[in-house]
């Protein structure tokens, strides 16, 4: 298979069946086949790519006739094939739940579908663009996606958390587009390997600093980091069960690898400056993420604020920015969209079999529903980092490079929040499965209430596939945390990425526009 093929494959897979659900918005059956096929083919093309990529092979291509820098450029080394391979694996997830369960029948279904792989294709496409302006059209794709996936139903709920999502979101996207502006201003050029090497060019690297800090800022908002991060938690409670899955699994790691990319890219010389600034974003990311699940006894609430904890863990690695900690962050990438999308299902089938998302209405499902019990405590410990499932592979890899790097207050900082997000998943153990069931779940019926045992099976399908790829990390570490430290070398020494651009080319900015600029 030729590179452009390799490439254009998990861009033009989501953007064909989007056409196609689109033009069956009125066969909701079919769109559902349609969408089940789209997404194994996607995850098809994805495996390919990865398989090219594997060896440490950097594939590039140019969408049209003009050569880099000019060009569209697409490029896929291992950090993003890695991720283009892990949305493949949640769009087949999140499709099979939707056709084994209730949600699949709904109403909103047949709008559900376009907006669904319009959201792949934003998503794939951030994660193989070459240029920075691309990315951010990624990114405006993935703002109108999620949010139509939003308020699909159109509840008063999901309206105020829609308002609330995309106001922030379109603040942080006219940030992105303001900060791109600036920077081919500043250089002249949009391609990211041009970049990498035309920035180094710049008299004025205050200025380039400055940039640098506006991409942190534009990019930590997406990602949900501290402070700007209050969207996430008033936003995915609203929306249904595969929303929330999709969204929690692949929206803010989108945020966090544009971080790792453009900061290990175009601004690696600023790393040294932005290193302690990113260590308190990441450290204040944790702590407020984790004491606000704390606070909570919805299942969504509490999962929505660990996500935003979670990030604090991924922002570690370009604090140190040693190849141990950029690798730890993405093992933890990795490791976290499979174990964050799994407990968003399970904690709809908590729903579906207790009656409620709250904890305080839920009791008794450890004696009624074991498998579903026993599918909890997988992702939920690997969440809190118990060993030896792969949330303590991620850990134990971040805290040895901080300890390493002597940053020892980032370490104990993240200990602590692996105890505090262990006493929620314990709480969340407690309160749904152990636990007696309440007095008024018993007298309302809720208590006789059980999945019907073909759905059941159907639903629980995606959710025992996802704790295998967790038990798979924990017990069997080595190819994933060598995988990792190979694409940590790769972001870090970023020749191969460059050369595949570019070659032996190079573009300089227009001396007019630097002496402007100055």
């Amino acid at each position: 298979m030729t590179p452009d093929l390799l490439i254009a494959l998990p861009l033009l897979v989501p953007l064909f069946t989007l056409a196609v659900c689109g033009v069956l918005i009125r066969s909701p059956r079919a769109q559902l086949a349609v969408s089940l096929a789209g997404s194994v083919l996607l995850l098809t093309a994805a495996i390919a790519l990865f398989c090219a990529t594997y060896d440490g092979t950097v594939v590039s291509t140019q969408f049209g006739s003009w050569h880099a820098p000019f060009g569209i450029t697409f490029v896929a080394d291992l950090l993003s094939a890695a991720m283009v391979l892990i949305t493949g694996i949640m769009a087949v997830t999140v499709s099979l739940y939707i056709i084994v369960s209730t949600e699949g029948a709904n109403g909103s279904s047949s709008r559900f579908h376009p907006l669904y792989h319009g959201l792949l294709l934003g998503v794939t496409g951030a994660f193989l663009t070459g240029d920075i302006f691309t990315l951010y059209i990624c990114f405006e794709v993935m703002l109108i996606s999620s949010f139509g996936l939003l308020v699909i139903e159109n509840t008063s709920e999901q309206l105020d958390g829609g308002v609330k999502y995309v106001t922030l979101n379109l603040v942080a996207t006219a940030l992105l587009l303001m900060s791109v502006g600036f920077l081919y201003g500043l250089t002249g050029t949009l391609n990211m390997a041009d970049l990498s090497r035309t920035i180094l060019t710049v008299s004025n690297q205050g200025l380039v600093v400055t940039l640098s800090v506006l991409f942190l800022i534009a990019f930590g908002t997406k990602a949900a980091a501290f402070p700007l991060f209050f969207w996430l938690p008033a936003a995915y409670p609203a929306a249904s069960i595969p929303v929330m899955t999709i969204f929690a699994a692949l929206l803010t790691k989108v945020g966090v690898y544009a971080l790792l990319r453009v900061l290990t890219l175009i601004f690696s010389d600023q790393l040294h400056v932005l290193g302690p600034f990113i260590g308190v974003i990441a450290a204040f990311t944790m702590v407020t993420g984790v004491l606000g699940a704390a606070s909570h006894f919805d299942t969504r609430r509490i999962l929505s604020f660990h996500i935003i904890s979670q990030i604090g863990y991924m922002l570690i690695g370009l604090a140190i920015a040693t190849p141990l900690a950029i690798a730890g962050s993405i093992l933890y990438i990795i490791h976290h969209i499979v174990v964050k999308a799994n407990l968003f299902l399970i904690s709809g089938a908590i729903q579906q079999a207790g009656g409620s998302f709250d904890l305080k209405a839920l009791g008794g499902l450890k004696r009624r529903e074991p498998l579903l019990a026993a599918l909890f405590l997988i992702p939920a410990m690997s969440l809190a980092g118990v060993p030896p499932l792969s949330g303590f592979w991620a850990k134990f890899v971040l805290i040895q490079a901080t300890v390493q790097d002597g940053a020892f207050i980032i370490a104990a900082i993240a200990l602590m929040v692996g105890l505090l997000t262990l006493y929620s998943m314990v709480k969340i153990w407690n309160e749904a499965f152990w636990k007696a069931p309440p007095d008024a779940a018993r007298s309302a019926g809720v208590i006789g209430h059980r999945i019907p045992v073909s759905r059941r099976w159907g639903t629980l399908l995606p959710m025992v596939s996802l704790a295998a790829i967790t038990l798979s990390i924990g017990f069997f570490p080595e190819p994933f945390l060598g995988y990792s430290v190979r694409a940590a070398e790769q972001l870090l020494n970023p020749n191969a990425y460059t050369n595949a651009v570019l070659g032996d080319t190079t573009f300089t900015a227009l001396p007019e526009i630097e002496e402007r600029m100055r």
